[in-house]
């Protein structure tokens, strides 16, 4: 007899497990599914190999910054084959850890290509499943592009996975991925060229900051080619012919490798959503603010795969899951939070946003002083011979309260986090300043950014 779960999670990433093990926990009968390994992009093939990679960039740089002051970097370099075996040596065991970890729970975990046949079942690979509620939590994937040659560009996970780092790499599109990637690569001796359709890159990031990241990154040998587009990837005999366009004129790049980091979509197109009445689109699934479909109530969503106000980051992505998982649990229609949630573009060094930008708070009518510190000179930085960092805080005059901050500088993406809680919790800068850091430490700089 087929049996019907009380839940079944499509989606075997962060956010997924996060819900199946909470509803399981409270005796439901639970199933997740995914087609890929458990343990979702940020484990496998986003946020925490990639950060491992970055490591091996950071050495060099650091090394680089301390020349003639007591450091001889000479010689110094990354083995791409080496970092990248320490990469696999965090990534290859959590699938298998994350899957025994379910079953220990009671959840029972499968595997295959999932496809809604209804409003309350789907299919896996062909084997009809039923469910009171699904939570769907599937992720994201590369946005698709239109122009000839598009398939021959690599994805994130692809880069992540390089056996080897060639000596030439065009990125498309000025985000996160980007920019990530080529402060790795620049460290590692690859040429790197970001193509950005657009004026300013990473335009949910402070613009002044923004600049100061720009300026970094052209030190270390990034190529940022502005108001630029893509109109043709050709492969050559060595690697790839790019015909690049700004203001109408044309430009060809040869390079090894073209990356796409132009951007992600709802990875929801293969689900059969159309039959169990769920209203979505490229942003996510249509979702009430307590994370139900407004069109199935069998439904939920969490992370890239909801259209909500949360940013697209794996903490969101979980923390939305786990409401969801909550509001199924106990009948209730409680939101997200989203305050204070901090993000950052882990380049060298990183730049870090939360709350919100000046131009918002303005838009908003706040009373706003904006506390704008050129950091570069400060010891933080000068110890470790950074000479470009900054901080704008953004306070709320009638009230004291932070409403935004954005930084960018050495160890800045720790020191956000308290800002955050800042934001999260309602503290005043009073209340902020009167707390005493150990000294000398990035957090110590904080009462002087205030």
């Amino acid at each position: 007899m087929k049996q019907t779960y009380d839940l079944i999670v499509v989606g075997a990433g962060m956010a997924g497990v996060a819900a199946a093990n909470k509803c399981a926990a409270q005796g439901w009968s639970v199933a997740i599914v995914d087609s890929l390994p458990y343990g979702g992009t940020c484990a496998l093939r986003g946020c925490d190999p990639k950060k491992i990679l970055r490591r091996g960039a950071e050495v060099i740089d650091s090394a680089r910054l301390m020349h003639g002051k007591g450091i001889d970097s000479d010689g110094l370099a990354i083995s791409w084959a080496d970092l990248m075996e320490h990469k696999h040596g965090f990534t290859d065991p959590v699938p298998q850890s994350m899957e025994d970890g379910l079953a220990d729970n009671g959840v029972t975990t499968l595997h295959g290509r999932a496809r809604f046949t209804g409003p309350r079942t789907l299919e896996i690979d062909g084997v009809a499943h039923d469910a009171d509620r699904f939570l769907v939590a599937t992720g994201a994937q590369p946005r698709p592009l239109d122009f000839p040659g598009h398939e021959h560009l690599i994805d994130s996970s692809d880069f992540l996975d390089l056996a080897q780092l060639p000596g030439h790499i065009l990125f498309v599109g000025g985000g996160f991925i980007s920019f990530e990637f080529a402060h790795i690569v620049a460290r590692a001796g690859t040429s790197a060229v970001v193509v950005d359709r657009g004026e300013r890159p990473l335009k949910s990031f402070d613009p002044d900051l923004v600049e100061l990241m720009v300026e970094r990154s052209t030190q270390v040998g990034i190529d940022l080619r502005r108001r630029t587009s893509i109109v043709e990837v050709q492969p050559s005999d060595d690697g790839y012919r790019v015909t690049i366009e700004r203001d109408g004129e044309q430009e060809t790049i040869h390079t090894d490798l073209v990356v796409h980091g132009a951007g992600r979509v709802a990875e929801l197109a293969d689900l059969g959503l159309d039959a169990a009445g769920v209203e979505w689109g490229e942003r996510g699934i249509q979702v009430a603010a307590h994370l139900q479909s407004t069109t199935n109530p069998a439904v939920w969503a969490a992370g890239d795969s909801a259209d909500t106000a949360g940013m697209p980051l794996t903490p969101v992505a979980v923390s939305e899951a786990k409401v969801a998982a909550s509001n199924m649990l106990k009948q209730t229609t409680t939101a997200p939070d989203y305050a204070g949630i901090p993000t950052a573009v882990f380049t060298i060094p990183e730049l870090t946003r939360v709350g919100m930008l000046e131009a918002e708070a303005r838009d908003h009518g706040i009373d706003l002083a904006v506390r704008h510190s050129d950091t570069s000179d400060w010891y933080s930085s000068y110890r470790v011979g950074e000479t470009t960092s900054a901080a704008k805080i953004l306070i709320d005059r009638s009230t004291d309260q932070i409403v935004g901050a954005h930084l960018f500088g050495p160890e800045y993406g720790e020191l956000v986090n308290t800002l955050g809680l800042a934001i999260k919790l309602g503290l005043t800068t009073r209340q902020l300043k009167s707390a005493t850091a150990a000294y000398p430490t990035v957090g110590s700089d904080l009462g002087s950014m205030l």
